[in-house]
């Protein structure tokens, strides 16, 4: 079944392999693909992949580093140039999907006096709680300047007894928007905004030759927070999930209107949060039978990556949503528990699929999480677990992993041993490889680019 063919939508994948975005950080600093970016996604179309999904594309026209954008018509023309690559590389076997994104504001961990003295809001309740944690009244009546000063010198567990949590947070964590922040206008406006800012996107997309997008409602951004069960806006967007599920919904529809009827619209979404009071696995399910009925081409599965719980970064950095449980059950490595991450977490694509088919339709579901060999995913197909099987970490570790299962090689391929060491240059913003090859020369072959530490090569050797 692994290299039947499937209907996505108008389109048929001429497999069910399928390789989900991850972002390598090779973009311009302005977002823009670069010659980096077309080696990359042109290597992976090497392995005849039946689907590959292109990074987490930010649908703003912001800064955001070295992250590929769509928020103007100006990234239309390198997106196209690597959509050619990747057609011409795959011999128009593979289908290319560009995964577009939202996220809100995140800053880096302060250093501890510089925050006190310059960015902590003071108000009475502050000075009060203050006064009465230090016994000490006319503290209450210090000017700013010396108020802050009293702060500084204060404890850390005298200020965790006086800061509110959300201002604890932004001082031990780093500040971080959420989308319950109705307060901030920008915040609150995001119900009328989002639909109309993914619409454009996936127009250019389009424009640019893709075969479709992935709506990504999934991990710690924006539209994974509205389906999540901690969202508890009060403006019809937040609470029940009747009412979480409306904001993902609008995007999905003014999308489809915004597009050919041949371009092909799925989302990748979680099916477990993996954080205290997080959306669960029954949830996802029904989620993603109001996506199906809505019209969906597909629904990609993920799980955890959460900044909930996510790890204290160090001052001076900011944090990283897949450094606590959440992270470590998105990406778990061999040591994550004696289950280890092998078809991890087919169970989850086994229940959303159940509720899929149960509501009587027909969406491919994809499944994700150390499908790592033809066995696994083979069974998860014939289980009827998922429909296709999506390999992120193995794919980087050997691009032409599939190509080598189909014409009988699989013996010649390269197997992840899911240490991480690519998540390890992903957090620090690093261009991402892997250490199966990023050392490797090939007899015979051209100096392979490398790395801005000159220390490793860019892309894989064919072998």
């Amino acid at each position: 079944m692994l290299f039947s063919q499937r209907r996505i939508g108008a389109r048929t994948a001429l497999g069910r392999t399928w390789v989900p975005a991850m972002v390598p950080w090779r973009a311009t600093d302005d977002g823009f693909v670069s010659d980096d970016v077309v080696d990359w996604y042109g290597r992976f179309a090497d392995g005849r992949p039946a689907v590959l999904v292109v990074e987490a594309t930010g649908i703003r026209d912001v800064p955001s580093g070295p992250l590929l954008r769509i928020g103007d018509d100006r990234f239309v023309p390198g997106l196209a140039r690597l959509a050619a690559e990747v057609r011409r590389r795959s011999g128009g076997e593979t289908l290319l999907f560009l995964q577009i994104l939202d996220f809100l504001a995140i800053k880096r961990r302060p250093e501890r006096a510089k925050f006190l003295r310059r960015f902590l809001g003071i108000d009475s309740g502050l000075r009060t709680r203050v006064a009465a944690r230090l016994g000490d009244d006319c503290v209450a009546s210090l000017d700013d300047a010396a108020f802050r000063e009293r702060l500084v010198g204060a404890t850390d567990d005298d200020l965790r007894g006086v800061l509110t949590a959300r201002d604890w947070e932004s001082l031990s964590v780093g500040f971080r928007e959420r989308v319950t922040d109705t307060d901030v206008p920008h915040v609150r406006e995001l119900p009328a905004v989002l639909p109309g800012l993914f619409a454009s996107a996936a127009r250019r997309a389009s424009d640019a030759g893709f075969d479709g997008v992935e709506l990504h409602y999934a991990h710690a951004y924006t539209m994974a927070s509205f389906l999540s069960a901690t969202n508890t806006r009060a403006d019809g967007f937040g609470g029940p999930r009747e009412q979480r599920v409306r904001l993902p919904l609008d995007v999905f529809r003014t999308v489809r209107t915004s597009v050919p009827t041949d371009f092909v619209v799925g989302c990748r979404m979680l099916a477990d949060e993996v954080v205290v009071g997080g959306t669960r696995v029954a949830d996802a399910a029904w989620f993603a039978t109001q996506f199906a009925a809505a019209g969906m081409d597909f629904i990609s599965l993920s799980k955890g990556g959460k900044f909930d719980d996510a790890k204290q970064p160090a001052v001076g950095e900011a944090a990283y949503p897949y450094t606590g449980p959440s992270g470590h059950e998105c990406m778990p490595t061999v040591r994550i528990d004696a289950r280890g991450p092998f078809g991890r977490n087919v169970a989850l694509a086994a229940a959303v699929s159940t509720a899929v088919r149960a509501a009587g339709h027909d969406t491919p579901v994809v499944a994700a999480g150390g499908l790592n060999s033809f066995e696994i995913a083979e069974a998860a197909l014939a289980r009827g677990d998922a429909d296709f099987v999506a390999a992120a970490r193995q794919s980087l570790a050997d691009p032409d992993w599939w190509l080598k299962m189909r014409s009988g090689r699989g013996a010649e391929i390269r197997r992840c041993e899911y240490t991480n060491y690519c998540e390890a240059l992903d957090q620090r913003h690093l261009q991402v490889t892997c250490r199966l090859w990023d050392r490797l020369r090939v007899p015979g072959e051209p100096e392979p680019k490398l790395s801005h530490d000159g220390r490793r090569r860019l892309v894989p050797p064919v072998a």
